[in-house]
């Protein structure tokens, strides 16, 4: 996490004209903290009160803008902190016994949702508003493609059983709850919606 800062803090001080690449930096880099944690299998005691911890910083941050860097303020978004809300409550309800659905359902926001962002607004394509937030067909097509990747990756390093259909049907899930996106609260159904699928997408 400190690597993952620090590089959103150099990205901030050498283009301060893209403020939203330094966050997509955190959104992506906090990511694979949680496959991290499962492969160095982390006790529920200490993953808990420390993800606890970081969505207090990031609250704090939020309403005071200690570090600019982790927050857009071209726009009005609690984002940050509904991931971190989000990462709290997957711990809370999968980290015992299923961590793959966590996973999946962090990994799923961090790359997907990560990567539709910055590629969505660098390469121009038809778009449309939902809820006053522009979404464009190349940001929600790589949302759509790398869920599936992310998935299909989960799936198989997890060895668990692939229904083609029931992950195409989570991918699909996962795009809608991106596209209702105000406030940034995506950042908290994409995650949840996920990860409450994984169970019945694997079975």
């Amino acid at each position: 996490m400190a690597g993952v800062l620090g590089s959103a803090l150099i990205c901030r001080q050498r283009w301060p004209n893209q403020r939203e690449l330094s966050r997509k930096i955190v959104h992506i880099g906090t990511g694979p903290v949680l496959p991290l944690a499962w492969f160095l299998r982390i006790p529920i005691a200490i993953a808990v009160p420390f993800a606890v911890v970081v969505t207090v910083i990031t609250l704090i941050n939020h309403r005071w803008h200690l570090l600019p860097a982790v927050e857009d303020v071209g726009r009005k978004s609690y984002g940050t902190v509904a991931y971190g809300v989000a990462i709290c409550l997957l711990l809370i309800l999968f980290w015992a016994e299923n961590p793959a659905a966590a996973c999946a359902g962090v990994l799923v926001m961090a790359f997907g949702d990560g990567l539709a962002g910055l590629i969505g607004r660098a390469i121009r394509s038809p778009n449309w508003t939902v809820l006053e937030q522009r979404k464009s067909l190349i940001g929600t097509s790589t949302m759509a493609i790398t869920s599936a990747v992310v998935l299909f990756a989960l799936v198989l390093v997890t060895q668990s059983p692939l229904n083609p259909l029931r992950l195409l049907a989570v991918c699909s899930l996962a795009v809608g709850l991106e596209q209702m996106s105000v406030w940034g609260i995506d950042n908290l159904s994409v995650p949840l919606g996920v990860a409450l699928s994984w169970t019945w997408m694997t079975a």
